[in-house]
């Protein structure tokens, strides 16, 4: 057995224009991971979960180049694919792109930190090349687009390859209440890379599933609720939703004018900083990019720092409708991350959300069609189903090459191809109810309604002033107005992600380790309006942190290898159960009452053996202040 410490390196000084290892005390070993899944070597290098700083350094030392490092990411794709489904389609022009940014950094021109890194876009992102764009759906194969979305445009002007379109929640997991999470009918099945018959969540499900997977190390994907962060949480790597306007979302097949950004994932903060640097900016196509309140630094990626910074760093736990009802078995490894931070000097208060007990239901489900029915002037639902009437009206209006013009073309196109969109209910397994959500969504004509202003302005005031902006205003014994550095969450019920995305504000999340069914959790930290770089910081806090928790625990293990469930950080995942083709997919994690993915009753539910059990094991009784 390879000795634990000769698989990383130590981080050294950074000088100009040149690139820093980072320390991998996290890495999978061969044994771990079943043939198809084990990445070959490339020019003698180990490129299993290479960060892009290792890349550019093996660039400029022309160690490697990106047409290597692109035809080893395509072969990786071939060979890994057909279990994963993450990746909808390659592009054919990516080597002939990679040679010409190869043959720019012989001349002398670097365009900055992604020049020569492949990405993935998920597949409702524009790009006008040899490229399909159809949000998943067989609908519109074939059609044209103008231009390229604006962050692809950036990501090119960047360096960046753009090597394929990611898999997704068919038309972003708009069409229906209940459905298989990360299935398309173009795509298939993508599958959660830890246990493959668990849920990747969604919507972004490949963009997430690929950079896990090490099949690319960064990647994008878009969030209207949850379809970033979930799907980052549930698959081990860094996911940043954007505060809404950071980056725009012209070209991008819509959802929401008031929800949908456009985020990273990355297999470290730092890269997933990078890759936002590349595609924040103004774009005079979406107004939501021109807000006057809008605050962007000159990089993301400088505002990282290390585990010394979380002395005095104050942070706030929501506890009404969130920690309290966070089960037990995934919110205690949580737990052991806010004891190791608390241990670093950080200062942690239980604080609460005014709006939440309306916000969401007394288990803390995630739910963003609550009200819908009962009170719609009050409910996500009623903004989102107008929002997507008219915003898909105009963008399929734009379209050449096709026949789909509306949102309701889509719709009977779905009901005429029965055997492969499924329409109707019961015609397909992923889409049980057929596509309930399209049709209310084609019936509200996309008429801004009295209704549809009462709800938006409810549901942004509240998660907004009465929820989030309340939370981070603390008041701590004394009376003392407390301004706090974030919100931390265990939001594996993803009601945190929830009010987030009502109010439009930033979201990173972290993985912290593994939960006893071997799935990645994460902490999840929130702030108000244009303060990504805030959340940036304390998650490169935290990362570091771990990491060197998991390292020192190495060192005093004699530098042998560390049991998964006892390390810290993000922990590569080892394909259980690589066979699985399961349609609809499994709920991502199991604890009792977890809804399963498709909205029918589990048969004989495990009981949860750490349900009621108190903590003391974890030395915790004291990180709360």
């Amino acid at each position: 057995m390879a000795n634990f410490l000769s698989l990383w390196k130590e981080p050294r000084k950074v000088e100009k224009n040149d690139f820093v290892f980072v320390d991998r005390p996290n890495l999978a070993f061969p044994d771990d991971i079943p043939e198809p899944f084990r990445l070959q070597s490339c020019n003698g290098l180990e490129l299993f979960e290479v960060t892009v700083d290792q890349l550019q350094h093996y660039f400029s030392n022309k160690d490697l180049t990106a047409v290597e490092y692109t035809k080893f990411c395509l072969e990786t794709i071939r060979k890994t694919n057909q279990y994963l489904e993450c990746v909808i389609e390659t592009n054919p022009d990516a080597l002939d792109i990679a040679a010409n940014l190869d043959q720019e950094r012989k001349d002398g021109r670097v365009r900055g930190p992604l020049h020569g890194i492949p990405v993935l876009v998920k597949d409702n992102m524009a790009t006008a090349d040899k490229m399909e764009t159809t949000a998943g759906s067989w609908a519109l194969l074939g059609c044209k687009v103008s231009r390229d979305a604006h962050i692809v445009h950036l990501l090119r002007k960047a360096g960046a390859i753009i090597l394929g379109k990611s898999n997704m929640d068919e038309w972003a997991g708009m069409r229906a209440h209940n459905y298989s999470c990360g299935w398309s009918a173009r795509g298939g099945q993508c599958r959660n890379p830890y246990i493959l018959s668990r849920s990747p969540n969604g919507s972004s499900s490949g963009s997430a599933v690929a950079v896990s997977a090490n099949l690319v190390p960064i990647a994008v994907g878009t969030e209207t609720d949850c379809s970033v962060i979930s799907p980052g949480m549930v698959n081990g790597v860094v996911g940043i939703k954007p505060t809404v306007g950071l980056t725009s979302r012209g070209g991008v097949i819509p959802i929401s004018e008031t929800q949908d950004s456009v985020g990273t994932f990355a297999r470290t903060v730092a890269d997933a900083a990078l890759t936002l640097d590349a595609i924040a900016g103004l774009d005079p196509e979406d107004k939501y990019s021109t807000n006057p309140n809008r605050r962007q630094p000159k990089s993301y990626h400088a505002c990282l720092t290390d585990r010394k910074a979380l002395k005095d760093a104050k942070f706030g736990l929501p506890i009404k409708r969130f920690w309290d009802v966070a089960p037990l078995r995934q919110k205690k490894v949580v737990e052991h991350v806010l004891y190791l931070m608390k241990k670093a000097g950080a200062v942690i208060y239980e604080v609460d959300m005014p709006c939440a007990e309306e916000r969401l239901p007394e288990n803390g489900e995630w739910d963003w069609e609550r009200y819908g029915t009962t009170n719609p002037s009050i409910s996500e639902i009623t903004v989102s189903k107008i929002q997507t009437c008219y915003l898909m009206d105009d963008y399929l209006s734009k379209l050449s090459n096709t026949p789909i013009r509306t949102l309701a073309d889509i719709v009977q196109y779905n009901d005429e191809n029965r055997g492969s969109e499924g329409g109707h209910p019961y015609d397909i397994p992923a889409f049980p109810e057929g596509q309930p959500l399209f049709r209310d969504c084609v019936a509200t004509k996309g008429i801004k309604t009295p209704e549809y202003h009462a709800a938006l302005k409810h549901i942004t005031s509240q998660c907004r002033e009465n929820g989030i902006d309340a939370a981070l205003k603390h008041t701590a014994e004394g009376g003392k107005e407390v301004h706090l550095d974030a919100l931390l969450f265990c939001d594996v019920k993803r009601g945190g992600i929830q009010i987030a995305a009502q109010a439009g504000y930033p979201v990173i999340t972290v993985p912290v380790g593994l939960d006893p069914d071997g799935m990645p959790l994460s902490i999840v930290l929130i702030h108000t309006a244009w303060q990504d770089d805030k959340i940036v910081k304390w998650a490169s806090a935290i990362e570091d942190l771990l990491r060197h928790y998991t390292t020192t625990k190495a060192v005093n293990n004699g530098g042998k290898r560390l049991a998964r469930e006892k390390r810290r950080g993000r922990i590569p995942p080892t394909f259980e159960k690589h066979l699985s083709k399961n349609i609809p997919v499994e709920q991502c994690y199991v604890y009792p009452g977890a809804p399963p993915e498709t909205g029918e009753p589990w048969p004989n539910r495990p009981a949860d053996p750490d349900e009621g059990r108190d903590l003391e094991d974890w030395e915790m009784a004291m990180y709360l202040i």
